[in-house]
């Protein structure tokens, strides 16, 4: 942990700009706090990670069945048309948010075209800080779900 906070006070000074108006400890302490949330995030997202060539389990011949041997990418008509649907649905809600907040929301989930980039990924296209992309983020998908809810009384 005092590494990873040190990684933060560096990143903190190394970052800080007095023009700003914020004291360089609170800047620093932010900073810090930051770099320790980011730390646990990789850990959790790392813990459930699995491979494809993964052994799940042995068939009666004794070969292992592998989590490749049993995902499949083919889709019945029916599941296709439920996902056109879905996503015309999606798009429409998109229309409620507003500026940064549903480019944020398309580039993350991938409704701008492209495959859904990560926090850090559109931080560096909008210029903006990775957790200030996290804060908008929450942010807009509360703004979805209350407006979902109301639109299906729920």
């Amino acid at each position: 942990m005092i590494s990873i906070g040190t990684i933060g006070l560096i990143k903190g000074i190394s970052t800080y700009n007095p023009d700003k108006h914020v004291k360089l400890p609170t800047y620093a302490g932010k900073c810090i706090q930051n770099e320790i949330f980011m730390y646990f995030r990789n850990q959790k997202r790392r813990q459930g990670e699995q491979s494809l060539n993964d052994a799940l389990n042995t068939d009666k011949d004794g070969n292992p069945l592998e989590f490749m041997d049993i995902v499949s990418d083919e889709e019945t008509p029916a599941e296709l048309l439920e996902i056109v649907e879905t996503r015309k649905q999606l798009r429409h809600i998109l229309t409620k948010l507003k500026g940064r907040e549903r480019q944020i929301i398309e580039f993350r989930y991938g409704f701008s075209g492209t495959h859904p980039l990560t926090q850090r990924e559109v931080a560096k296209i909008l210029g903006i800080s990775r957790s200030y992309v996290s804060r908008i983020e929450k942010k807009a998908l509360a703004e979805l779900r209350t407006y979902y809810c109301e639109e299906n009384d729920l």
